[in-house]
């Protein structure tokens, strides 16, 4: 049976943040947590972005009450505060259990759910959509870390879509 998109994509976010992680330690340690100025302050400030709204939208995906995922905020940036590469991938892995935790448990991905945002409002939507947008998310700020290691002098990783279909081809 063909896996949902949904969750070969998340699988691609994983494997996309993962890229990052090997790529980072391969690099001065400065390139982590060095000040820059670009689009974050930091590689070290982007990650915990990424952090910080994957664990926002595990939350919604949870159906949590936005009193719950606001004290999740404040949390998440508890713990990704002036943590080590290391640790931050640490924590990025014990997020995507978390997910896939949630992700093999829904019976239905393609499910109606509807997030209420204190200042948007009520959103009629697909689980699956949020998955796709974690995943957009997602590539677009390691699109920022790409710019911001290349800014620093060093080549980043190649971490299309694309990449992560024909690896995973060739391992089957």
């Amino acid at each position: 049976m063909k896996k949902h998109h949904a969750l070969q994509l998340y699988d691609y976010h994983v494997w996309a943040n993962n890229k990052f992680f090997e790529r980072l330690k391969e690099l001065p340690r400065d390139i982590y947590d060095g000040e820059i100025q670009s689009v974050f302050s930091s590689v070290a400030k982007a990650l915990d972005h990424i952090y910080t709204a994957d664990t926002i939208w595990l939350g919604v995906m949870q159906e949590k009450s936005m009193d719950e995922i606001q004290a999740s905020i404040a949390h998440a940036q508890e713990k990704t505060k002036d943590k080590s590469l290391e640790e931050m991938e640490n924590l990025f892995q014990r997020l995507s259990g978390e997910y896939q935790k949630l992700l093999n448990n829904v019976s239905d991905l393609d499910k109606e759910i509807s997030p209420v945002h204190p200042q948007f409002g009520r959103l009629d939507t697909h689980f699956s959509e949020l998955v796709q947008h974690v995943v957009n998310h997602g590539t677009y700020h390691r699109g920022n870390l790409t710019a911001m290691i290349h800014q620093q002098g060093y080549s980043s990783v190649s971490n299309d879509y694309v990449y992560y279909l024909y690896e995973i081809s060739s391992t089957k």
